[in-house]
């Protein structure tokens, strides 16, 4: 996939939160980015609201990757996303996890944009 900084200069959202999966590959994204942004690596005027960490797999985390957390929860707010097996598939799941919930309010979403069209 690919991944680009938005450019307050050009008009495009100053707020951003930065997703990332829990593997190792998607936890060291994540730090090189908040990386980029510590260093002055990213445009300026970015507004970190928070990292969301969405599982990998079902299951427990490896403590290599639970300590990898706690470093990048250090230096941003995280907020984590359990396994969600209809997303794997592209379906949705039947009841969304209280996580959905709170990121939607943090970036003013409506995690059922379908039942307010009835």
């Amino acid at each position: 996939m690919g991944a680009r900084w938005p450019e307050p200069a050009r008009g495009e959202p100053g707020r951003i939160v930065l997703v990332g999966r829990t593997s190792a590959r998607g936890l060291r994204a994540v730090s090189q980015a908040l990386g980029a942004l510590r260093d002055g690596n990213a445009p300026q005027g970015l507004d970190l609201l928070a990292v969301v960490l969405v599982a990998d797999a079902p299951g427990r985390l490896p403590l290599s990757l639970l300590r990898r957390i706690r470093v990048i929860r250090s230096a941003a707010h995280v907020h984590r996303v359990p396994w969600i097996p209809a997303w794997r598939t592209g379906g949705r799941p039947r009841t969304p996890p209280r996580q959905l919930g709170t990121l939607a309010q943090l970036v003013g979403a409506d995690i059922h944009p379908e039942e307010s069209l009835s």
